[in-house]
């Protein structure tokens, strides 16, 4: 039975971590949010955050974007393939209904999931 945790394994936590992803990623896009993806060496996915307090103001509404994420990421995991994640909300992405944010989440990880046409 697959387990649900969201551990500290699962997790982006250096700042070494985040610029591997920033310097050669694949991306995944809408108007509301970016996801970033690049390849690990580890054998599950891993996720990191970046909503800065410039595009959404208030730390209730970063930290409702933040939470949707997280629990898109958690209950997805087992499907995505090994990559390290970061997502990177703009503006607009608080206009967007908890119901709106996790469908969107859905279409970008199926997108990051399909092998790269490289």
């Amino acid at each position: 039975m697959n387990k649900f945790a969201f551990s500290r394994e699962l997790r982006l936590l250096t700042p070494e971590h985040y610029k591997t992803v920033f310097q050669q990623a694949h991306r995944a896009g809408s108007p509301h949010l970016t996801i970033l993806a690049r390849s690990n060496e580890l054998n599950c996915p891993r996720l990191g955050l970046a909503v800065p307090k410039k595009q959404i103001k208030n730390a209730v509404d970063r930290n409702r974007f933040k939470r949707i994420v997280r629990e898109s990421f958690r209950l997805k995991q087992h499907q995505l393939p090994a990559k390290d994640f970061v997502v990177i909300a703009k503006k607009s992405a608080n206009e967007l209904s908890n119901e709106e944010l996790f469908k969107l989440l859905d279409k970008l990880w199926h997108r990051l999931s399909r092998p790269s046409r490289g």
